[in-house]
């Protein structure tokens, strides 16, 4: 059974485990990010609940995805969570889903839900079961340490996107509806972050626009403006799949619970990146 080691801890987050909770809870306790700590409780709230959530180290988007991450708290526990990310390195297939075994963070293993990987795979040929695409990506494995902090146990479901064309994520993001129609126990999280490497007020400025459709489930108008005003969004294919899988769903809007820049963390706002943090709710 294959172990996916982690690729980025010690760099994106803190190697050892009891400095990784440390951080996810000052990412929870910073001026930037809720304010408060999940509380653990668990009071058969609905789900599945879609989050959209970003994926640079914790000291710069740390406190914008824990906005996303307190949601969870008071909810049934998901069965399976499925993160999508986009494959920053070239490398693998098109659609990727990590086949079995099991993820290792410095919090501990998560089993990989081969069965419902098999099963997505049989809804379309888009997917390919590929373990080399998530070798070393580092979007969708930032978000595991904050899922086992606020969740305890659960499956994983890993799907790298290499193709982010619109045709794509619309596909990948029909198969994901079929799947939630059949199985009420998973929740999705589509990994990103939105503008590189400007100046924080014209980041603002992009990314308001990407947000105002991603709000809308506009995939069709989001792809237009990112080539239009030259969005540089990394993970707009996962978020766009999140975005169908919510429309045939019934869904019509997505809640931005917060943004900020590197620059907001930083103070130093002459070259930013983006982050995002919104929340989709399910009625099934």
């Amino acid at each position: 059974m294959p172990r996916r080691s982690p690729a980025v801890a010690g760099m994106f987050y803190p190697s050892s485990a009891a400095s990784l909770k440390k951080q996810i809870e000052e990412c929870f306790l910073h001026s930037i990010g809720p304010g408060k700590l999940p509380s653990g409780t668990i009071n058969k709230r609905s789900y599945p609940l879609a989050l959209i959530s970003p994926h640079a180290g914790y000291i710069y988007s740390g406190p914008v995805a824990a906005h996303g991450y307190l949601e969870l708290d008071g909810r049934s526990r998901p069965r399976t969570v499925v993160v999508i990310g986009p494959n920053h390195y070239g490398i693998g297939t098109d659609v990727s889903i990590y086949p079995d075994g099991a993820w290792v963070t410095p919090l501990g293993e998560v089993k990989i839900d081969s069965q419902l990987g098999r099963e997505l795979a049989e809804l379309s040929d888009i997917f390919s079961l590929d373990e080399l695409s998530h070798v070393r990506e580092h979007s969708i494995e930032v978000q595991v340490p904050f899922l086992q902090y606020v969740l305890g146990e659960f499956s994983l479901l890993p799907i790298c996107m290499l193709d982010q064309s619109m045709e794509a994520s619309l596909e990948v993001g029909r198969a994901l509806s079929e799947l939630l129609k059949e199985r009420e126990s998973i929740m999705l999280v589509a990994s990103t972050d939105f503008t590189h490497y400007e100046p924080h007020h014209i980041a603002v400025k992009k990314d308001s626009i990407a947000l105002d459709n991603i709000r809308k489930l506009d995939v069709e108008t989001l792809y237009r403006v990112l080539r239009e005003v030259d969005i540089s969004m990394c993970g707009y294919g996962p978020v766009s799949a999140v975005l169908e899988a919510s429309r045939r769903l019934g869904v019509s809007k997505a809640e931005l619970l917060k943004y900020a820049t590197s620059g907001d963390v930083t103070g130093d706002k002459s070259s930013v990146v983006g982050y995002a943090s919104l929340k989709i709710e399910y009625e099934l």
